[in-house]
């Protein structure tokens, strides 16, 4: 509240603006007079290194990363206190959207499988039905993709594919692998 009375000043008298604000104007005039504490001189400094680290990693640190690069600089600090400075300044994580990989495309014209099973799981004998899914599996080299086909009968896999793509060879080599066994 001081700041803001001492920025109007100029243009409004303090005792009228203390009186609106709840403060009393000796204690604005002691704040003048009182040289800056120790306390807020060392959370400027802080600060300001807060604001480096934040900016420096692109504002995707939190107060825990802040803190414990503070720490790997030598700071003595303690994590509430880096936690209230970048609550104080506005300083939040800018969370990223999520990444989904998109497999099937639904805007297409072609016509659509009918659906043989009716929801009805069940089957009498081996290799009367099989069901075939694809799924892809994050890597340190990027996505591999799976094809899997499932005899309902005995729930056990009898053909299976994996690339690193998605083609038609993907589907199809994990169903020649199914009819040669």
């Amino acid at each position: 509240m001081f700041p803001f009375i001492e920025q109007h000043e100029s243009t409004l008298p303090v005792r009228l603006m203390c009186r609106v604000l709840g403060v009393s104007p000796s204690g604005y005039y002691g704040c003048r007079s009182r040289p800056e504490s120790a306390r807020s001189v060392s959370n400027r400094q802080l600060l300001d290194d807060v604001r480096r680290i934040y900016t420096g990693h692109n504002r995707c640190y939190g107060s825990p990363r802040v803190h414990a690069a503070l720490r790997a600089e030598g700071r003595t600090v303690s994590r509430g206190r880096v936690e209230r400075l970048m609550r104080s300044q506005g300083l939040q994580v800018l969370s990223g959207r999520r990444f989904r990989t998109c497999t099937t495309d639904r805007r297409h014209d072609l016509p659509i499988a009918v659906k043989l099973l009716k929801q009805q799981f069940l089957a009498a004998m081996p290799n009367t039905v099989w069901l075939a899914d694809i799924t892809y599996l994050p890597t340190g080299e990027g996505w591999l993709y799976l094809a899997v086909v499932l005899d309902l009968a005995t729930r056990k896999i009898v053909g299976w594919s994996m690339r690193h793509h998605i083609r038609t060879e993907l589907t199809s080599v994990a169903l020649m692998m199914s009819t040669q066994r």
